[in-house]
């Protein structure tokens, strides 16, 4: 009974007091935002005909879909050309600050709100993807994500050795604004009756600006140490309880996926592959298409291994070298899939799923290796690079919740 208390209570402290892998959150914070912020990009000429008031989709027949679903799309509070560029620009913007980690707890909460205006505004847009994007969108505004590999954490990593050495650090001037003119604008929406679809989008975000600003306002008084605390405990249970819903999201979208696979006749006679080779819509490449489905056995391969890799993965997270290889077959599957069927996002996407799971040893060496590289690009440049200090890592690690 001791020994079962005692690990309990390990288990507790360790979810509340560390918000765990860090390195991972990151990793997928810049896969997810990353792959949509291409997205928006590369469909920028087509934007109106996808999402605005251009699209065959049109803006009363989204009304009508989001008044019986209750779907939250901000794209449907105007109807005017600026005002669907506005909300373009600030997925855009959006996107990109939270690819950098800037301000990473608030640039995830408009990352989110655009992914659901977009998405939400016109639903026969996508490609498989999108459903992963759109339920990560809303999972990725409870993580801590932006601990390393980040503009939040190099900013506090400097605080820290500024204090350290003395120093006395500025009072933070942009959050603080940030936080008003997001509050001044979701008042706005508030009060005029923009939230008419449902509850759960506004509550979520209200909620969010209110924490936000409880841990400014904390953050700034050194003696209210036991709110500190807390605040911290709540915020590394939510990050600490999102990871786990993203790593069971992944399971699930792949044991569903084999587990549908195995009743499907195709792929149990191993022809399941071959057929999108030869489908117009999936082939941009069909000198390559051909070549792969020339041979039955290459086909045969794919269909059962796809099956095998993808009924099994669950169950490989019990061992850790028998998972990093299903991993890397699984991200070497994703990015085949991207060139031969013409299916980038989708891929991307997934394998911002996949990342979820990589070990930590590999992420670090990562980023050392892409440190080194922007270390020898600058030196090129002429620009001289500051070694970093022992202790900025650390430092950055545990970097709070930052507005």
């Amino acid at each position: 009974m001791n020994r079962l208390s005692l690990t309990l209570s390990r288990g507790v402290a360790q979810v509340t007091g560390a918000a765990l892998g860090p390195y991972q959150s990151a990793v997928i914070r810049i896969g997810f935002a990353g792959t949509w912020l291409l997205f928006l990009l590369r469909e920028f000429p087509h934007r109106q005909e996808l999402y605005g008031p251009s699209g065959p989709w049109g803006w009363n027949l989204a009304k009508q879909l989001t008044a019986d679903n209750h779907a939250f799309t901000a794209l449907l509070w105007s109807d005017g050309r600026l005002w669907f560029e506005i909300c373009y620009a600030l997925a855009v913007l959006a996107s990109a600050a939270l690819v950098l980690g800037w301000r990473t707890r608030t640039s995830s909460l408009l990352f989110m709100v655009g992914v659901l205006s977009l998405q939400n505004r016109s639903v026969f847009v996508g490609d498989g993807g999108d459903n992963v994007l759109h339920l990560m969108s809303i999972y990725l505004v409870f993580t801590r994500c932006g601990q390393v590999w980040s503009l939040d954490a190099r900013r506090a990593a400097r605080a820290a050795a500024a204090r350290a050495r003395g120093e006395r650090v500025p009072a933070d001037v942009v959050g603080p604004v940030l936080w008003a003119v997001l509050g001044l604008a979701l008042g706005t929406a508030t009060l005029t009756g923009r939230f008419d679809n449902g509850w759960l989008i506004p509550a979520l975000l209200w909620t969010a600006w209110a924490g936000l600003g409880l841990w400014w306002a904390v953050e700034r008084r050194a003696a209210l140490r036991e709110p500190r605390i807390l605040l911290d405990v709540v915020a590394n249970v939510l990050h600490n309880g999102a990871l786990a819903v993203i790593m069971a999201e992944a399971c699930l979208i792949y044991a569903t996926a084999g587990w549908y696979k195995v009743q499907g006749s195709r792929w149990q006679d191993g022809t399941a592959v071959y057929y999108p080779l030869h489908l117009d819509y999936f082939s941009p490449w069909p000198g390559l298409a051909d070549l792969m489905s020339s041979s039955g056995t290459i086909m045969m391969i794919a269909a059962y291994g796809t099956v095998m890799v993808q009924v099994a993965f669950p169950f490989t997270l019990f061992n850790r070298r028998v998972k990093n290889v299903l991993l890397v077959v699984m991200m070497a599957e994703h990015a085949v899939i991207a060139v031969v069927l013409g299916l980038p996002f989708f891929s991307l996407a997934m394998i911002a799923a996949d990342a979820v799971f990589l070990p930590t040893s590999f992420l670090r060496w990562l980023g050392d290796l892409a440190a080194r590289a922007r270390g020898r690009l600058a030196r090129g440049a002429g620009h001289e690079v500051p070694a970093p200090r022992p202790t900025e890592e650390s430092q950055a690690d545990h970097v709070g919740f930052t507005a």
